[in-house]
């Protein structure tokens, strides 16, 4: 299959780029010290120049330059669990790179149907699903990609009802336990 990295095939989008996150736990190396560094002081590191954001900004910018609308929904579980407090304390990071992020709350998504994966649309012609542990982590076959058009066709329907239903960044209020 497709060998490309995200960055080549993002370079080779021309329109949309959606992103649809369906855990309550991440636990991606690249994110370790920062989310550590969250737990114990309750501060988000808001500084792009750290963790996995020097690679991450260009991407967006130079996507969203050049006319392609990039956004990421969440399904949440409430009250959230500590990684979504700090993913959602981060999020101006996204935003600042040009991301549009909205927020839906789990209960209010029990009636759309969900691919079983977290993906990413790019142009309505490519998904890549991205496979976690149990735990969160990458699994050792952690993307796979597909232009089969069912595939293709359920995350456009899932994003674009999630998005719908979902509540922008600066309006959703997180609830802690």
């Amino acid at each position: 299959m497709n060998t490309a990295t995200f960055a080549e095939l993002l370079a080779d989008t021309h329109h949309t780029a959606v992103h649809l996150e369906m855990r309550d736990l991440y636990a991606v190396g690249d994110e370790t010290d920062d989310y550590a560094a969250f737990l114990a002081t309750g501060v988000p590191n808001l500084d792009p120049t750290r963790s996995f954001w020097p690679q991450w900004m260009p991407l967006v910018k130079y996507a969203v330059a050049r006319g392609v609308a990039m956004r990421r929904a969440r399904i949440v579980s409430e009250p959230v669990t500590d990684y979504i407090r700090y993913e959602h304390a981060i999020t101006p990071l996204n935003l600042q790179a040009g991301e549009d992020v909205r927020w839906l709350p789990r209960r209010r998504a029990s009636d759309i149907a969900l691919p079983g994966n977290d993906f990413w649309l790019l142009d309505d012609r490519l998904v890549q699903f991205h496979h976690f542990t149990g735990t969160g982590d990458w699994a050792t076959d952690g993307k796979e990609r597909t232009t089969d058009p069912t595939a293709v066709a359920l995350c456009h329907a899932a994003f674009e009802t999630v998005w719908e239903r979902a509540i922008p960044h600066e309006k959703y209020t997180v609830q802690a336990h």
